[in-house]
């Protein structure tokens, strides 16, 4: 009778921990990161004594735990699409910075209208409308270089920022991985405690993929080893110690990372998550940043030098129409009077246009317009390309999401079914135990 109960209370306490564990995943069933649990049930028995040469023996049920099903091989493909994606829409925004830079501001549409107005000065050197038009054009064109280049400085600036931003986040994410690794160490196998760590952990590494690409090891406890930038890459966290990432940013554009840990400098590679499209495009950003100066200031000079060769309506040489300002392409119109733009050459009458024609030749040589369509054409072709790519790379990652989720996420239907088996396998055995009292009591009554 007592093996009766014993075999009895083991199905209540089993089935019990299995209704626990299966109202769990049903109250997480939109839990992001949550993993679905399976319950562990295990047959036990143990042998009695002989009586009579017949074996008696106690079995019954035993709850083992919850084993969690996460699958490795999809969750590390959810990762690396995730940074792969990650670092093209990085560079997808960084590239619409610079278009909108290069679009934004009318240089372009400036340039012709200065260029345009030198024309109607030569078409009567001794007009003061024309004059005053083509000083104005060439403060419209001055401003648009100025506001151009203070866009793509801007866009520097705030590179950097998202730059300490992320790896602020990263370092952050790397302390707490080393925190959760710790707490596995310590927790008990098959517990929900150590799968609910475990789920933790996956989030944490989930959110550092979109960072930078990593390379993810696990030990037998559930603590993650991750190394950044690849399989090569130095280590970030290794056990309850997590490593330090410092970004540096110089003039010419490069970004380049460093990993600190335990004394140690070692160089950090991404080459995925928003740091490597950070990388690519603080490059972009910088050669953009180039190229304008050198034709604000090719413009500047060319312009200048023109003025130069010549002599204004007074006859006097020719002065200098623009100044470099400070900032990327900063330019400031210093002539205030019309009539010293120098039309004549020197020694020229004042209808004599000889001098400014040369604009026409420094319009031609010097190829800004065509330059900075180009530099718009350009950037806006690589745009479209990584855009195409972001597409792409976007439902890749969702088909690798979609395929993690249908093997490691929770099926309302299939919790329906197990909460039905096990309610009833745990009201059958109560209802053993009550029949087992029962009988002990009529055998007592017998006796």
């Amino acid at each position: 009778m007592s093996d009766l109960l014993t075999i009895a209370a083991s199905g209540v306490n089993a089935y019990q921990s299995a209704l626990t564990t299966v109202s769990e995943n049903i109250s997480n069933a939109g839990t992001a990161g949550y993993v679905r649990r399976a319950v562990n049930l295990t047959e036990v028995s143990s042998s009695g004594g002989s009586i009579n040469g017949l074996t008696s023996s106690v079995s019954g049920v035993r709850y083992d735990g919850v084993d969690r099903q996460a699958n490795e091989f999809r969750s590390e493909e959810v990762r690396t699409t995730s940074s792969d994606l990650s670092r093209s829409s990085s560079g997808v925004t960084w590239l619409q910075r610079i278009d909108s830079a290069l679009n934004d501001n009318g240089l372009s549409d400036q340039l012709t209208g200065f260029f345009n107005s030198v024309q109607a000065v030569a078409a009567d050197p001794t007009a003061t409308a024309p004059r005053a038009s083509m000083l104005e054009a060439a403060k419209s064109v001055a401003s648009a270089f100025t506001i151009t280049g203070k866009a793509l400085d801007t866009a520097t600036s705030d590179m950097k920022a998202s730059v300490t931003q992320s790896v602020n986040q990263l370092n952050q994410l790397s302390t707490t991985l080393a925190t959760v690794n710790d707490a596995l160490g310590r927790s008990k196998a098959g517990s929900s405690g150590q799968a609910a760590l475990m789920d933790q952990r996956d989030q944490v590494l989930d959110q550092m993929s979109q960072l930078v690409n990593i390379n993810v090891s696990t030990d037998s406890t559930g603590r993650a080893t991750v190394r950044a930038g690849g399989a090569s890459g130095p280590l970030l966290v290794e056990g309850n110690i997590a490593g330090t990432v410092v970004a540096a940013h110089n003039n010419t554009g490069v970004l380049s990372f460093s990993v600190h840990r335990n004394g140690q400098t070692s160089t950090m590679t991404p080459g995925g998550g928003s740091l490597a499209g950070m990388v690519d495009s603080a490059q972009k950003i910088a050669d953009a940043s180039t190229a304008l100066q050198s034709m604000a200031t090719d413009f500047m000079n060319g312009v200048n030098s023109v003025q130069a060769g010549g002599q204004d309506l007074s006859g006097n040489a020719g002065q200098p129409i623009f100044a470099a300002g400070s900032g990327t392409a900063a330019l400031s119109v210093v002539m205030d009077d019309p009539q010293a733009i120098a039309a004549a050459a020197t020694g020229g009458g004042t209808r004599d246009n000889s001098n400014i024609q040369a604009f026409n030749a420094l319009r031609s040589s010097g190829g800004f317009e065509q330059n900075l369509t180009n530099m718009i054409a350009d950037n806006g072709s690589t745009l479209s390309g990584r855009q195409q790519v972001v597409d792409a790379q976007t439902s890749i990652r969702d088909q690798a999401v979609s395929s993690r989720d249908s093997l490691s996420g929770v099926n309302l239907d299939e919790e329906a079914v197990d909460l039905m088996r096990f309610q009833q396998a745990y009201q059958a055995s109560s209802r053993v135990i009550q029949v087992a009292r029962e009988t002990f009591q009529s055998l007592i009554n017998i006796g």
